[in-house]
């Protein structure tokens, strides 16, 4: 069967087929996990696989042991059990008396576990026999306990009992997962070492079971987790307290990831030694995703907020010391009119501040329209957009007779007149706030995998990341206003010492942040400045 991931299907659809006939023929709405439509999604699935398989299997569910079992468990009690279906397992003194106390060991602790008892149920002509009970919980997206899955096999007698117990155990195991599609659901050994593979597991992960069986499940995690150990660290903490959950990127056989959500159990013998591991893997990605936009909405909305604030302080201050300047030499020519020279001076100074408001209006608004969202990503040559910007800047280059040097750079996948704007501004800042001729140093570098972490925590350490590095020798500045300088109109310099509107680097990092990349500065007065840029490749 094909079922579309996270979508309950009803009940003629999700439970089609001879094995599912005996959960179709009970009217479930009267009982306490109500009807097929509004059942969990982990309980529907593991209905499906207990009906599904060809081993007795039954499901005690939520805190009343609410039993869903197929028809194969109800052969090897040899009873018609059909009225039990829907009951609570409390309420049937004979299996609760059996394995009650075990069933509520396996919910408290989390924990599998495998018992064999001899049984002789009176409701049952098949007299005494012994069976095996491979009771397993089962963990909800919550990490609470929904219920437990008991696999049921009856124990023939052999010299080597345990070993037939344990074949017949596996191999009933491996078929009724196999069919399973919505989750990858493996059988590891003590080691990791992957023993079984379902078609889940092949839609999700991508390989065949004859390409991965064998391997050790380490394969499908980052190079990054693996240096950390964090595929040894999860099956330590299995064997410890029983499973480990853990959610994070993976690796596909094609190279691509996807958003893992794992749950590793520990399975235990008759002695309580630990013999392997199940690994249940649920492709997440979608919800990764949506979460993920999410917070960067959130994100946003907080950048958004910071940048009402900013421009209240304009409003407030910027904008109006050209408009109180106006206002203040208006006032002296009323008294001057007559006076050709005073006229003549004080026009000039009100066409200048005119001109300076106009400036930072113009500023204003190429900064707000700056898109968060509307320009189309596309792959950009930063050689090119380089070779641009220094042709734009060919006169001052000249006159300032600049050297500008630059490394090989990397084609990213960004907006183009952005980064144009970009490598405009940093260049044009270290041609202006410079003293003698200047030296501009580009210099570029791959970051290794997860090394952005330990410049910045805010980035996506899953992302490869190139590192920009424009330096010069230009006047500098303290390096405790190197997070000062990228706020709007935030100037280090008079107006009249170098011209400017002051928007230049606060343009710079909301392009920079546009692209979901980093920005920081370093200097020391007198000394140059260096402005490192990271931004993903893709």
């Amino acid at each position: 069967m094909n079922y579309k991931k996270k979508i309950v299907f009803p009940a003629q659809e999700m439970f089609k087929g001879a094995a599912g006939k005996l959960v179709l023929s009970k009217d479930w709405r009267a009982t306490s996990i109500g009807e097929i439509k509004n059942w969990p999604a982990t309980l529907a699935s593991f209905v499906r696989f207990c009906i599904d398989s060809e081993a007795p299997a039954c499901i005690w569910w939520g805190e009343q042991y609410t039993l869903v079992y197929n028809e194969a468990f109800e052969k090897l009690l040899g009873v018609a059990f059909t009225p039990a279906l829907g009951k609570s397992g409390r309420d049937i003194p004979e299996l609760w008396s059996t394995f009650g106390e075990s069933l509520q060991a396996v919910r408290e602790k989390a924990k599998a576990k495998l018992e064999t008892k001899k049984v002789n149920f009176e409701f049952s002509d098949a007299g005494e026999r012994e069976l095996s009970f491979h009771h397993t919980p089962i963990v909800e997206p919550s990490g609470s306990i929904g219920g437990v899955f008991t696999l049921v096999s009856e124990v023939k007698k052999s010299k080597r009992k345990e070993n037939i117990v344990l074949e017949m155990g596996e191999q009933r195991y491996v078929r009724m997962i196999e069919e399973v599609q919505d989750y990858a659901i493996i059988l590891l050994d003590k080691d990791g070492t992957i023993l079984n593979w379902n078609k889940g597991a092949q839609n999700i992960k991508g390989y065949r079971d004859e390409e991965i069986i064998g391997h050790n499940f380490s394969v499908f995690y980052l190079d990054e987790d693996r240096e950390r150990n964090l595929p040894e660290q999860l099956m330590r903490l299995a064997a410890k307290d029983g499973r480990a959950m853990h959610e994070g990127w993976r690796k596909r056989k094609d190279g691509s990831k996807f958003w893992g959500s794992i749950v590793i159990t520990a399975l235990h013998d008759r002695k309580n030694d630990i013999i392997g591991f199940t690994k249940v893997t649920r492709d997440l990605t979608e919800r990764k995703i949506a979460e993920d936009k999410t917070r960067q909405h959130a994100a946003e909305l907080e950048i958004k907020n910071r940048q009402l604030e900013q421009f209240a302080y304009i409003a407030s201050h910027d904008l109006q010391e050209p408009l109180r300047k106006i206002q203040t030499f208006i006032q002296v020519l009323e008294k001057k009119l007559g006076d050709p020279e005073a006229r003549q001076k004080y026009f000039a100074k009100i066409n200048h501040s005119a001109r300076r408001m106009g400036e930072l209006i113009q500023a204003v608004l190429y900064y707000s329209r700056l898109s968060q969202n509307e320009e189309q990503f596309s792959p950009v040559d930063l050689n090119v957009v380089l070779e641009n910007v220094k042709a734009d800047y060919e006169l001052q280059i000249d006159e300032k007779k600049a050297v500008i040097k630059s490394d090989v750079l990397p084609v990213i996948t960004g907006v183009a007149h952005e980064l144009s704007q970009l490598f405009a501004n940093l260049i044009s800042n270290a041609l202006k706030f410079s003293t003698t001729e200047p030296k501009i140093i580009i210099s570029c570098r791959l970051l290794q995998p997860g090394e952005i972490q330990k410049i910045t925590s805010s980035l996506d350490r899953s992302k490869r990341y190139v590192e920009l590095k424009f330096q010069d020798n230009g006047i500098g500045f303290e390096q405790q206003y190197a997070e000062k300088i990228f706020t709007i109109f935030q100037r280090l310099n008079s107006r009249e010492e170098y011209s400017g509107t002051g928007i230049g680097l606060a343009l710079c990092k909301r392009i920079v942040d546009h692209h979901l990349g980093h920005i920081e500065a370093f200097s020391e007065s007198g000394k140059g400045a260096s402005f490192c840029v990271y931004l993903p490749l893709e």
